[in-house]
């Protein structure tokens, strides 16, 4: 039996096809969001980027988990093309991201899943399903404590001149970057959350600058606020992150989840191989 999961961000997707329990490939490709893109272009992707990594091997299932996949009509989007690529597939199980991070950082156990990646949301989760789905406005109206937003706030600033002259000498030399360019990105371009985000590794190597930690520890008690404090579930549950930047800036999550009077669940940065050994035991 081979089953082929996936974990899929707004940025990239992590592949994983498992034959009698063991691991026998292991690939990345772009994020697949179905509110932005369409069968055809995961198609073509997938042929390109994924089937050649695969060696012959044909998956009887695949566990897809991405961002955007909130329902029927666009997880549609995803299973028509994985069903294209994978004629012979005997299932397809379209689930959110959401559901993905539950599974790997609270397995059968109840809790409060926040996702910190390129995007930011939370849910309360039961050990088996979503029982409170998650507030995200996505990034134009939300996602704070998300790499998008870190990389948002750094550019403002920067644009703003209100970086310390040490931080801002170091970012004008890393990067080629002006208000023009910017807002075309921002306004013009397709996917700005990854335009943004692509700017918070540069907050991770600075993250001993307290003007970086404390842009970072604040964004991360902003999202606390909006999206976990409101539900009465967070005060009786561990609240367990997963995703790139819980794992880039721990201290701070740490210290954020401390000053809201939470209870410190797991940090996962990439829950992949935790969904891998979810679906062992199932």
């Amino acid at each position: 039996m081979n089953i082929l999961i996936a974990d899929s961000g707004s940025t990239k997707t992590e592949w994983r096809l498992v034959n009698n329990e063991k691991i026998v490939a292991s690939v990345r490709t772009i994020g697949f969001n179905p509110y932005y893109t369409d069968s055809q272009a995961i198609v073509a992707e997938l042929r390109e980027h994924l089937m050649p990594h695969l060696t012959g091997l044909t998956p009887d299932s695949v566990y897809f988990y991405g961002s955007g996949c909130t329902g029927p009509a666009v997880n549609t989007i995803i299973i028509d093309a994985l069903q294209v690529v994978f004629p012979g597939v005997l299932s397809v199980q379209v689930d959110s991201d959401m559901v993905g991070a539950a599974r790997a950082v609270s397995g059968h156990d109840s809790g409060v899943v926040c996702i910190l990646g390129t995007g930011s949301n939370a849910a309360v989760y039961d050990g088996t399903s979503i029982t409170s789905p998650g507030r995200s406005l996505g990034f134009w109206l939300g996602d704070e404590g998300s790499g998008a937003y870190l990389g948002r706030e750094l550019v403002v600033r920067f644009l703003h001149g209100q970086l310390p002259p040490d931080l801002n000498d170091a970012f004008r030399q890393r990067f080629a970057i002006d208000r023009l360019t910017v807002l075309e990105n921002a306004y013009h371009q397709p996917f700005p959350n990854r335009y943004f985000s692509q700017f918070t590794p540069f907050l991770s190597e600075y993250i001993d600058h307290p003007f970086v930690s404390e842009l970072v520890y604040r964004a991360f008690v902003a999202f606390l606020r909006l999206y976990v404090r409101p539900y009465p579930e967070a005060l009786q549950m561990p609240v367990h992150f997963v995703g790139s930047v819980a794992g880039y800036f721990e201290p701070q999550l740490r210290a954020a989840v401390q000053a809201c009077n939470l209870q410190m669940g797991q940090i996962i940065a990439a829950p992949i191989d935790e969904l891998v050994r979810f679906h062992r035991t199932c």
